[in-house]
């Protein structure tokens, strides 16, 4: 029997998971959250708004389906790595995984290792927040963080919320915030009608599918009366020990501000959103390739979403942004793949044609949507970029003929608690800026996000890290016992 091993329990993971259990295999599901849903499904039956959550059936079916498989939640994994063959009678395997698993603060968490066949990396991704002056006071959140407050505990960031960055996701964002008692006092979109226009008007009918979801939306911010502006963005917050407002100014094409156009809008929490990360660590740590383009850097998958790594397949937002419906129709062919299911059998043709279509949508979104180059306008030079070791702008300019590799130690940006997951693009971006600036020319190579192609490889840049989640000296000294299939 095919051991398959899944890391993450999101859409991708979770239609993984259903997929391989359908095809035969032995899998083993590990994932950070205190349960199943990822990002996506983050909601406490009995007490999320319905209108929140979309697609619950779909999840309640997918862990259902869970009940066939060794499932270790709270799971910090740790390492990934290639496994040794085994010999006749002995347990070997394509990779191997080893995590930390119980409360993340807690003292004697389990060590478990699991050993597989094939593994599919389903590890999602986290919003990307772009600094901006004041972005460090008290009731500055992502929109994601806003949203799990919302639809977890029926909480709201704050009275007076106001909503910006870019992309579709900032409208349910304010409608869960509306719903739990906060005032939206404005959703704050930095693309223009263009960009928009570009990305979302030609040929309409593909978007029929996504027609409700958007009228819904639409109806949510007219009922609570929620102003809608585009080409506009928060370009400073306000306030001593908490937010007390903040700067919102019209953008031009490539998102710098427009002079004069500045003006006050009163609120006690910001919610900032302008796109999504992908984890890319555990790709990187096997040996993954990870290619960049417009739209950022993403694990590189065949059409049955193989990496170029030999039984170690990606599903979801490490292969591309794309939404639920694109992580859902990935896992299910990763998951397929994994057990041994040939790429021409019927059981993966729907989840084929899906996929095929949700890649269309996420052009769609990146060329209405994808970050421009000119955010690095909203920044001064005391701008707080690494949020953890408090590292400015100016620290950074001034290093940017350092190699990225070695940013942390010249600057410490990158060296605290998140290790850059939350600062990582935004540095690139600003060392890419100066080092063209210094040039006379434009960044060679530069991404849509301002990364320069030098980080565009797995081995450079701020994605490799020698350990994928925080552990414990005595926990690395756990044992290496595989728990395949032991309950």
């Amino acid at each position: 029997m095919t051991r398959v091993a899944i890391l993450g329990a999101g859409p991708a993971g979770l239609a993984a998971a259903e997929a391989a259990l359908a095809a035969g295999a032995q899998v083993t599901v590990l994932d950070e959250g205190a349960r199943p849903g990822g990002q996506f499904w983050r909601h406490r039956p009995g007490l999320t708004d319905p209108r929140m959550q979309h697609g619950v059936r779909r999840f309640e079916q997918l862990q259902s389906a869970l009940a066939g498989a060794e499932v270790h939640s709270g799971a910090a994994v740790w390492s990934v790595e290639p496994g040794e063959p085994g010999e006749p009678g002995e347990v070997g395997g394509a990779v191997v995984l080893r995590a930390a698993v119980g409360p993340a603060d807690g003292a004697r968490r389990e060590a478990v290792v699991v050993e597989a066949d094939a593994l599919v990396i389903a590890t999602g991704a986290h919003d990307l927040a772009l600094p901006i002056p004041g972005w460090t006071l008290p009731g500055v959140t992502t929109a994601g963080a806003a949203q799990a407050l919302a639809k977890r505990d029926g909480v709201s960031v704050g009275r007076r919320t106001l909503v910006a960055g870019a992309g579709p996701f900032l409208l349910p964002v304010a409608q869960s915030l509306a719903l739990v008692g906060s005032t939206v006092v404005g959703v704050h979109e930095a693309s223009r009608i263009g960009a928009l226009a570009g990305g979302w008007l030609p040929k309409p009918w593909q978007l029929l599918g996504k027609a409700g979801e958007l009228a819904q939306y639409a109806g949510a911010l007219a009922r609570h009366r929620i102003p809608y502006r585009v080409g506009s963005g928060v370009v400073r917050v306000l306030g001593d020990e908490r937010v007390e407002g903040a700067v919102v100014a019209q953008l031009d094409a490539d998102w710098r501000p427009r002079p004069g156009t500045e003006r006050v809008i009163e609120c006690d929490a910001v919610a900032l959103g302008h796109g999504f990360v992908p984890r890319l660590e555990a790709a990187i740590m096997l040996g993954c390739e990870v290619a960049g383009d417009r739209r950022g850097r993403f694990v590189v998958v065949d059409d049955g979403q193989r990496t170029t790594r030999p039984q170690v397949f990606a599903a979801g937002e490490v292969t591309g942004i794309g939404g639920a419906d694109a992580a859902l129709a990935e896992g299910a062919i990763a998951g397929y793949r994994a057990a041994g299911v040939a790429q021409d059998d019927q059981r993966l043709h729907a989840a084929l044609r899906v996929r095929d279509r949700m890649r269309r949508f996420a052009r769609r979104l990146e060329t209405a949507h994808g970050i421009r180059p000119g955010w690095t306008a909203w920044l001064d030079d005391d701008t707080i970029v690494c949020r953890c070791e408090a590292v400015a702008k100016r620290a950074i300019v001034e290093r940017a003929e350092v190699p990225l590799r070695a940013m942390r130690l010249a600057t410490r940006a990158g060296l605290g608690p998140c290790q850059a997951r939350t600062c990582g693009r935004a540095v690139e971006a600003i060392v890419s800026e100066a080092r063209a600036s210094a040039a006379g020319v434009a960044a060679a190579g530069e991404t849509v996000d301002g990364s320069s192609s030098s980080a565009q490889g797995g081995d450079v840049g701020f994605d490799r890290r020698p350990l994928l989640a925080p552990v414990r000296l005595g926990e690395l000294g756990g044992s290496d016992r595989p728990t395949n299939g032991e309950n």
